[in-house]
């Protein structure tokens, strides 16, 4: 689990590069490289306000795979706080 100041999705990751999806540290916070597909589909689910997941790594690596989890709380109260 890693905490982050801001998280910046990028929509230009190309399906040949190999990878799903890539996630890096940045500064305080989380930048995460997805393709236009999957972009839409983020879009798409943060409109409906419907939980994603974002699965990063390389497309052959198996079990060997980092998750970007999306989730919307009841409470916003106890989260974020500060």
């Amino acid at each position: 689990v890693t905490g982050a100041s801001f998280v910046v999705f990028n929509g230009a990751l190309k399906t040949s590069s190999g990878f799903l999806a890539k996630s890096s540290i940045v500064e305080d916070g989380l930048m995460v490289q997805i393709t236009p597909e999957t972009m839409e589909s983020l879009r798409q689910a943060l409109r409906d306000q419907k939980d994603f997941k974002i699965t990063c790594g390389k497309m052959d690596a198996g079990d060997l795979k980092e998750y970007v989890d999306i989730c919307w709380v009841e409470n916003e109260e106890k989260t974020n706080r500060g």
